[in-house]
């Protein structure tokens, strides 16, 4: 019995995994009180160093962050790097821009506290100046760390008041393609901000976004936050015009209605709702010319809540045009049922056809009627037939 307890207990720790442990709670310790002496030391160097000795903090700050935990970044701000950090951002010399923006770009990586306090410090003006340079590199450090700043909701403001977003569109046209994907992803950024009454985007956004909507996957994120300021941009007039003149703009559009995915195609049949409603008469034939129906028809099964009550909206616009564009019952049937397929499977493809129908026809005679009725109520006493 004695040596059956003796089996049961646990082995006490052995001297080699004390020792072990010991020595690695050292070694961390070592490892803190040497990053904490470093903090300070690069932070002294930042705030009162000459030109040379603060490019070289700046460098070694970007370094040391890059390979150390998020506590550190918040450990440099509490030294108070950021301030003399901004101030390099402005001088004449490139290497000191270059040095400071990426020790700043790192320091504000997942750590929305340091991104609003380099706002805070006065980052924007010349992060705006560094977007305007010749300089590819320097401006393209610009636009990503304009798009880490944005992500942070009190920066919003700030920036899309700034006067960046002109310069963050032509990096649209001319950047490279990750300098492209981070203009977009800060405009999308911008657009989101509520307190800014004034459209950041104008019409000249509208070519280049309907060029990258096109080379890119409509499914994507990218193509989500691309058609999104598109519908934004559909709100006004100059916004529709340009899109309608931009070779090949509604016609992409169209094409994200088909392949994209439930964000993509909401926002890309807001656009063309957008269009439509607007004015009819201008605009409605061109969107049928380009073969939106079969995608609008799907859109109604399978989009959101949102995108199905646009589409069903906009069939009802399109649907009101002369009789020889009208689709013929065996094209429509056909079109009800391969949606109907791909939505519910063989077992069901029969009453959801017949349900789509349905819904399609009451909907057409409600609009009859609504029709009806209005030119009804519009007549005068002496237009109204006698009895």
């Amino acid at each position: 019995m004695g040596h059956d307890q003796e089996k049961e207990e646990t082995p006490p720790a052995t001297p080699v995994t004390v020792a072990s442990s010991a020595v690695k709670d050292q070694e961390e310790e070592a490892w803190n009180h040497q990053k904490r002496t470093l903090v300070a030391e690069l932070s002294q160097k930042l705030i009162t160093g000459d030109l040379q000795a603060k490019i070289e903090a700046a460098r070694d700050v970007r370094k040391v962050v890059m390979k150390s935990s998020g506590k550190t970044r918040s450990k440099f701000a509490a030294a108070g790097v950021i301030p003399p950090l901004v101030s390099m951002l402005s001088g004449p010399n490139l290497d000191a821009r270059q040095a400071s923006l990426l020790a700043l770009l790192n320091l504000a990586v997942r750590n929305e506290r340091n991104k609003v306090n380099i706002v805070t410090a006065g980052a924007v003006p010349p992060l705006v100046e560094l977007l305007k340079l010749q300089n590819n590199g320097l401006r393209e450090l610009a636009t990503a760390a304009m798009l880490t700043l944005s992500a942070a909701a009190p920066n919003k403001s700030a920036i899309a008041s700034s006067g960046a977003a002109p310069f963050l569109v032509q990096i649209l046209s001319s950047g490279s393609v990750q300098g492209k994907v981070d203009a977009v992803n800060a405009l999308h950024n911008l657009s989101t901000c509520k307190e800014n009454s004034v459209p950041i985007l104008d019409a000249k956004a509208v070519s280049p976004l309907i060029n990258l909507l096109k080379e890119c996957k409509k499914y994507s994120k990218f193509a989500e936050k691309t058609t999104a300021l598109l519908e934004s941009l559909s709100k006004s007039e100059e916004g529709r015009v340009a899109i309608t003149e931009t070779d090949g703009g509604i016609l992409t559009l169209v094409e994200t209605v088909e392949d994209g995915s439930l964000l993509s195609t909401q926002h890309a049949v807001g656009a063309l709702l957008s269009l439509c409603e607007s004015c009819r008469e201008k605009y409605r034939d061109l969107i049928l010319n380009e073969g939106a129906i079969p995608g609008l028809l799907r859109l109604t099964v399978e989009g959101t809540n949102i995108a199905r009550e646009r589409a069903r909206t906009l069939l009802d616009l399109l649907r009101d045009t002369p009789q020889e564009k009208k689709l013929a019952p065996s094209v429509l049937e056909k079109f009800v049922y391969d949606i109907a397929l791909r939505a519910n499977g063989t077992d069901k493809v029969a009453d959801t056809a017949k349900k789509l129908l349905k819904d399609m026809v009451q909907r057409s005679m409600q609009l009859s009627m609504n029709s009806i009725q209005h030119r009804a109520a519009s007549r005068t006493p002496a237009e109204t037939p006698s009895a």
